[in-house]
């Protein structure tokens, strides 16, 4: 169970190519400890998300594989810094994707990105409760 959250901040930001990269130097540029994003619209010339075609062995076990979709429209949120500045800067990004037409749609965790363009992204500086997410050990 979580408290209250304690916001300060809110920006709007034009986004840089990498979508994870460009995150950290705008929390670093301006000094934001932790924060969350409560929508992005977005065109990814490339991404990769959390996935497979193949059946799972073990369906309740988590995913570690990725597929990679290029041209698609996203819509997602996200926390972009839920660990410390010591570990991979690299989390979950809850994504939707629409491809092409017929429109074909991925949702799952974004692992990376590369912007074409980006319509909206919103970033909402947290000072209180902690946000911290640690990481877990991948299947072997």
């Amino acid at each position: 169970m979580r408290s209250e959250l304690t916001t300060c901040r809110t920006f709007g930001i034009v986004h840089g190519e990498d979508f994870f990269a460009s995150f950290t130097e705008f929390y670093d540029e301006n000094n934001i400890p932790q924060g969350y994003i409560p929508m992005f619209l977005a065109a990814f010339a490339e991404a990769e998300v959390v996935g497979t075609c193949e059946k799972l062995a073990d369906p309740n076990a988590p995913v570690w594989s990725k597929v990679h979709l290029t041209n698609a429209e996203a819509i997602g949120c996200g926390n972009p810094r839920p660990r410390p500045r010591d570990q991979q800067d690299a989390p979950p990004h809850p994504t939707s994707l629409g491809l092409g037409a017929p429109v074909v749609g991925h949702t799952s965790h974004l692992l990376s990105a590369r912007v074409r363009s980006l319509v909206e992204l919103v970033i909402v500086e947290v000072t209180a409760i902690q946000l911290l997410r640690p990481l877990r050990a991948q299947a072997v």
